[in-house]
């Protein structure tokens, strides 16, 4: 790691200890509110500057102190526990587990076959993705899309808090407006209460919406990729986020909606472009994969993820909702170093519940549907070359296992210092693989619905 990465990780790092916005990080640190975003399109600084911005993280120059961190933290320990599992936060885990296991994909042709279900109705078929991640889902359903409703308008709305996750999303579509022209793609950082409308629900937020219309030009992936990566300055600028003081969730500093779509096919698309204010839910179909933390209690759940993403529905849409169920050869590693780990605490039977409570005065039109465990709990893999597991398992292979491991179980970054230190992962990752001759996970699924009338 370079020292201009080392610096971005040290404010990255302080923002999330202090519960500090970036640029509330650059204004106080050197008066700067666009610092950190410079840096992260790769401009350098002044010596003065950084010894200014180490004195400050450093506490010297009004920086909040260690007494008071230590008090904010006695002051709320479940404040603390859920800021050390902010597993999606962890860019570095997050990305070594997306690369070397399959979810992404098994999740994306489960969703996709839900396609065959769907009914949609003019002017678009209209899918809402509600945590877009690294955009591998959305990529992979768009293209199942196109081969099921080759002709029909499609209409994409993805939230995703993550600066990082929308680039690499953005990095995935150029393709689908060259093989689906009739495409409006929809990124927003909007709440699960707001995002299927693209409307912002406090006021004094409202009144700081960013919303930037980009009409594509051209005919070619090349064209559109170009375009697309000349949006990196404007989500640099505008996509930002900060930690809840009283839940540690991460809320945008401003809430922004970003609208795709080709020029050549503005007029056909005119009754699907979303306008401020005025844009209906009505959704085909709702995605919710792994929206919530494992350990969250089902009620609130429901009440801040589901509920509102049922609500969302059209008449005959299907929300399938995804997450970690365990009973896997990955929860087997955690359990050898923590016995009696209990990490997936509320099953799809207890949501729905929660769900079912939360709407069925007001949404009699909904069904739930947990299916059998056959039907609804669906295994991903970690890739192994044919032969890794035959003889000595390599470093590398143990470590991305026991990230994955830890990784879908929500471990706090504390509790891994000590196996790791002690070196006692490595002997119980590497009999868990050679046990079950690889590693493997399981997720369980479950179906909410509207009638179609």
């Amino acid at each position: 790691m370079d020292s201009h990465e080392m610096l971005l990780r040290d404010i990255a790092d302080y923002c999330r200890r202090h519960g500090m916005a970036e640029s509330t990080f650059g204004r106080q640190a050197v008066n700067d509110g666009k610092l950190v975003s410079r840096l992260r399109d790769g401009k350098s600084v002044t010596l003065g500057t950084l010894g200014r911005l180490q004195a400050f993280m450093g506490g010297e120059a009004g920086a909040p102190s260690a007494a008071a961190d230590r008090g904010k933290a006695g002051a709320g320990s479940d404040l603390a526990q859920d800021r050390a599992v902010r597993f999606f936060d962890n860019r570095q885990k997050y990305l070594m587990f997306v690369n070397t296991c399959n979810e992404k994909w098994v999740v994306a042709n489960r969703v996709a076959g839900e396609l065959a279900h769907l009914r949609p109705r003019p002017p678009a078929v209209r899918v809402f993705d509600a945590g877009v991640g690294d955009g591998t889902v959305l990529a992979r359903l768009m293209r199942a899309m196109h081969a099921r409703f080759p002709t029909m308008p499609h209409y994409f709305v993805g939230k995703e808090i993550s600066l990082e996750d929308a680039r690499l999303a953005l990095e995935k579509v150029p393709g689908r407006f060259y093989e689906h022209p009739a495409t409006v793609l929809v990124l927003t950082n909007m709440y699960y209460s707001e995002a299927p409308w693209l409307r912002v629900r406090a006021p004094a937020a409202a009144a700081s919406l960013v919303w930037h219309e980009v009409a594509l030009k051209g005919d070619t992936s090349f064209d559109f990729d170009e375009q697309i990566i000349a949006l990196q300055p404007f989500l640099a600028e505008n996509w930002q986020a900060r930690i809840s003081d009283k839940t540690g969730n991460p809320l945008y500093e401003r809430p922004v909606v970003l609208v795709l779509y080709r020029q050549d096919h503005k007029f056909l698309l005119d009754s699907v472009i979303p306008r401020p204010g005025l844009t209906d839910a009505q959704f085909d179909l709702l995605i919710a994969s792994q929206p919530y933390r494992a350990r969250t209690p089902p009620e609130f759940k429901a009440k801040k993820v589901i509920a509102p993403l049922a609500r969302a529905l059209g008449p005959g849409g299907r929300l399938i909702g995804v997450h970690s169920h365990g009973q896997d050869p990955g929860l087997e590693i955690v359990r050898r170093i923590w016995p009696g780990e209990q990490p997936f605490r509320s099953d799809r039977h207890a949501i729905l519940k929660a769900v079912k409570k939360e709407l069925a005065a007001s949404h009699p039109e909904l069904n739930y549907n947990a299916y059998s465990d056959a039907r609804s709990i669906i295994r991903y893999d970690m890739h192994t070359l044919p032969d890794e597991l035959a003889g000595h398992i390599g470093t590398s292979t143990l470590y991305a296992a026991w990230n994955a491991a830890t990784y879908v179980a929500q471990i706090e970054d504390s509790r891994l210092e000590a196996p790791v230190r002690d070196c006692s992962y490595i002997e119980a990752t590497a009999e868990v693989l050679m046990k079950h001759d690889g590693l493997w996970f399981n997720d369980e699924t479950y179906l909410i619905s509207r009638k179609q009338s």
